[in-house]
């Protein structure tokens, strides 16, 4: 990449912001050159914020964005992989937890990870589901392809078929899908089977497929739908699979792969699928480290079985991404009040997230002396670099026009308790 590519993608970006365009503008290059902002107001110390400190909390009241302008724009800068890569993406829900926050609308239950056993793992907030372009090695280099948030009146699962069907016509090659074992559903499946992209989800070692139905046998009454079926669980139902594969990992352990084609589940059974098992020899058998893993292949060709496992772990970065959003873009710090307020925001940060992407190769990161000179840069180091590279691309955003002091409030008014909202409780419908 080059600033001539960070360049169109900056002019394409303030062409898909609407409402008070400048200050959403500005705020976005304040984010992502101002490293040593520790909460949101802070960014208007940034040299880069040329309005007042109370701008930043009306630029996100009072604007807009073009959700799916924005989408195309990410889409088509998109970073490629080399020749003999794939274009990789990855699914997944990030919580924005607000328990204290009875004045923000629309708050569900979430699931939060890893969280000690002895306590329940859930907290209130919004859920966002991010569609992600997945680094070749493990790294927080994700680029965002889109960052929703999960309403309380639908499923992760359908907002990400909808996210998917709306990036994919714009992506330059064909991409595979990865998922983890919540996306591995017969929903999701059902949903997603028409958008070109092809899927590698993983599912609980309790799911259960079926072959496909046998011929009919001419006597009375409705035919079988279902074939036998080939329950994960009993390997004595498995039969001999399609195709197997066994070789090493890289740390020299041992790992079998094997693959049954033409099964379905039994609620969308006009999608088949391929069923793969992986069973890793080194694996400590824990809840996060099981020595066996099963997967769902949809697409066109079969992923070559030696690369099930590699690909797969690739997804682990998509985590690596939320942390550095979180800690060190703030995604999660302003106390914004409405959840379209705080939509705004999350576009701003994938904004200032996928200019990071673009810019790595064309900055000289910035390394503290403790930090290793010989490893890849990472997105703090790229940050810090940001000013100069900002200072050479200028910006399209249209200075302030002071407008004299506002008069406030009229005397007498009554300003009324902020109105409160009940935390919504989502009844999850069973996976299949």
């Amino acid at each position: 990449m080059n600033l001539n590519t960070l360049r169109r993608f900056r002019q394409a970006l303030y062409q898909a912001l609407c409402h008070a365009k400048d200050a959403l503008f500005e705020a976005c290059d304040a984010l992502v050159s101002e490293p040593a902002a520790q909460c949101f107001a802070e960014l208007s110390l940034s040299p880069r914020w040329r309005r007042r400190w109370p701008s930043l909390y009306a630029a996100f009241r009072d604007g807009g964005i073009d959700r799916a302008r924005l989408r195309a724009i990410f889409a088509r800068h998109v970073p490629l992989p080399r020749a003999s890569q794939r274009l990789v993406l990855g699914v997944d829900v990030s919580t924005v937890a607000r328990p204290e926050s009875p004045t923000a609308r629309d708050r569900t239950y979430q699931y939060v990870h890893n969280l000690p056993e002895c306590r329940a793992p859930v907290t209130v907030g919004w859920g966002f589901s991010a569609v992600v372009v997945l680094p070749e090695t493990p790294s927080s280099w994700t680029y965002l392809l889109d960052n929703q948030r999960v309403p309380s009146d639908r499923t992760a699962a359908h907002v990400a078929a909808e996210q998917l069907a709306a990036i994919t016509p714009w992506l330059p090659v064909r991409a595979l899908l990865l998922g983890d074992r919540y996306y591995g559903s017969a929903a999701f499946v059902q949903a997603t089977a028409t958008i070109p992209c092809d899927k590698l989800l993983r599912i609980p070692g309790n799911r259960v497929f079926y072959r496909p139905a046998p011929p009919r046998t001419g006597k009375r009454g409705a035919p079988r739908k279902d074939g036998t079926p080939f329950r994960c669980r009993d390997a004595r139902t498995h039969g001999k699979p399609t195709a197997t594969w066994v070789g090493h990992d890289e740390h020299g352990q041992r790992i079998e792969v094997a693959a049954w084609v033409n099964l379905h589940y039994k609620q969308c059974r006009d999608v088949p699928v391929t069923v793969i098992r992986v069973i890793r020899h080194g694996a400590t058998g824990k809840k996060r480290d099981p020595r066996v893993s099963w997967f769902v292949w949809l697409g066109l060709e079969l992923l070559p079985l030696a690369d099930v496992w590699p690909t797969y772990r690739r997804r682990y970065s998509q985590e690596h991404g939320f942390r550095f959003e979180k800690q060190d873009l703030l995604w999660t710090a302003p106390r914004l009040r409405t959840p379209e307020q705080f939509q705004r925001w999350t576009d701003i940060v994938a904004a200032a997230r996928n200019q990071l992407v673009l810019a790595r190769d064309a900055v000289s990161a910035q390394r503290y002396p403790w930090e290793a000179q010989q490893r890849a840069a990472t997105p703090r180091q790229v940050r810090r670099a940001m000013n100069q590279i900002l200072a050479q691309l200028g910006t399209p955003a249209q200075p302030p026009q002071p407008r004299g002091k506002s008069p406030g409030r009229r005397r007498g008014t009554k300003v009324k308790p902020a109105q409160r909202y009940a935390v919504v409780y989502k009844a999850s419908a069973k996976q299949g």
